[in-house]
């Protein structure tokens, strides 16, 4: 086991909550600052029965509209053919009937229909795709009972990998269910990102990422990975004037114990340096301002600026199911367009999430200073995003665009995009329609390819 974390958009009408326990509940409204204690054996032993083995709900909702869980989407199967392709939305959500959907809608979403009137939103039958390991499943229930918080919330101990607290006590607990949430283990990925003018003008940028969590490098475990979450390095293969600049990170699970480690070589330098700022409100690689480094995934990183408040579960339309918008037929040009994504393209269905609120702790310093995050059950990717600005104005939404990888059994995303509702312009990344096979979950590293030596290799042109 691995031990050791500008115009105000009229607002919708309030979102139905659903009731925690009386407990839980207590737990959430008082926030955090010391360790909790894992659930009993007891609570533990209802995953796998009345909740899903990561900690879902198993059952359907009282109307029927979300559907039990039952084991998620088969391994079988072409990656990217759309196995729901003949089915028809059942509703489309437009500037003209918003209104009558709020209570389901965040209001960074709400707020998009209010600024653009092309914006629209198809909802379709609700399919819980959602399949991992048996070894994942395994691995959250003996967490259930060990994994804990520490450092006010800023670590966890006690824990193998993936879901740390699948039966969540309060809003941190949520918040590392997504931080390191289940993505394959090892991955490399070629993707587009782009960062979209108000007119639809863009630049595109297209990076290699590669990722390993410890447990699957090569060789194996070291001691000194003991505080590793994860290994990343992002090399830009395009435009020219910016290929051969790369970032590697070491990302930890106690990160104000032992903060982020990052490196970058630059090649117009030819050196690598040192690159504490690689966290927080940092600007993103090549994003042109548009993200900061802990918008990166939805959200990464330190936890330590915010204090977590967990407000409960609501039923929510989210981007799911983006077989549609990952069609290896489309080129970049169909999905992009002038404020937001081509909107016959992304699908939305009926999901439960956790709602998790963040504000800024006084005297800490961001440019967010409130976040409110909508994390799907079944995956605990965080969904949707709304961003809040220093006069308590929303200011960005993110959604991430939910796609079940089926023979690697990963839920994780194909795009996401951050609009910012302010400037009319939007960042998309993720997108891997023109790459090939785009997401490589076979891969393996080893520790030597995420070092600086590595990086300065990698950054030779």
């Amino acid at each position: 086991m691995r031990t050791l974390a500008f115009r105000s958009p009229t607002s919708p009408q309030r979102p139905r909550l659903w009731r925690l326990a009386p407990v839980s509940l207590a737990l959430c409204l008082l926030g955090l600052s010391t360790a909790q204690a894992a659930v009993s054996a007891e609570e533990a032993a209802k995953l796998g029965t009345t909740l899903t083995p990561a900690g879902a709900v198993k059952a359907a909702n009282a109307e029927g509209t979300i559907p039990a869980w039952q084991g998620g989407m088969s391994q079988e199967g072409d990656r990217y053919a759309d196995p729901f392709a003949s089915e028809k939305p059942m509703l489309t959500i437009t500037p003209a009937n918003v209104d009558q959907y709020a209570s389901k809608l965040s209001p960074g979403q709400v707020a998009m229909f209010r600024k653009y009137p092309d914006y629209q939103m198809h909802v379709y039958p609700t399919h819980r795709t959602a399949a991992m390991p048996d070894r994942i499943y395994a691995a959250a229930k003996a967490n259930a009972t060990s994994a804990h918080l520490v450092a006010d919330g800023n670590g966890v101990e006690g824990y193998k990998e993936a879901v740390p607290f699948p039966i969540p006590q309060n809003g941190l607990e949520v918040i590392w269910n997504h931080i390191t949430r289940y993505r394959g283990g090892a991955l490399k990925r070629t993707i587009l990102q782009a960062a979209v003018q108000s007119n639809g003008a863009y630049s595109p940028v297209k990076l290699e990422e590669s990722f390993s969590w410890p447990e699957y490098l090569k060789d194996g475990v070291q001691p000194e990975d003991a505080n590793i979450l994860s290994f990343f390095t992002q090399n830009v293969i395009s435009p020219a004037r910016l290929v051969g600049n790369v970032l590697l990170v070491h990302e930890t699970l106690n990160q104000v114990s032992t903060p982020r480690q990052a490196w970058v070589y630059n090649a117009g330098q030819r050196r690598v340096r040192r690159a504490p700022q690689v966290a927080y409100d940092a600007p993103g690689t090549a994003t042109d301002g548009q993200r900061t480094s802990d918008n990166l995934d939805m959200y990464n990183g330190a936890p330590d600026r915010y204090t977590w408040k967990l407000i409960g579960k609501q039923e929510m339309y989210i981007p799911y199911n983006s077989f549609r918008l990952a069609d290896r037929s489309l080129k970049y040009d169909d999905i992009i367009r002038p404020g937001h994504l081509n909107t016959d393209l992304p699908r939305y269905e009926l999901h439960r999430v956790w709602v998790v609120e963040a504000n800024l702790k006084p005297g800490e310093r961001h440019i967010y200073a409130k976040r409110t995050f909508y994390i799907d059950e079944d995956t605990w990717q965080a969904a949707v995003v709304d961003h809040y600005d220093g006069r308590n104005q929303l200011w960005r939404v993110a959604e991430a665009y939910e796609f079940q990888y089926r023979k690697a059994q990963v839920p994780w995303l194909t795009a996401e995009a951050l609009y910012d509702l302010q400037s009319g312009r939007y960042l998309v990344g993720g997108l891997s329609n023109e790459e090939g096979k785009g997401y490589d979950f076979d891969v393996r590293f080893k520790h030597d390819d995420f070092t600086p030596a590595a990086i300065r290799r990698m950054g030779v042109r």
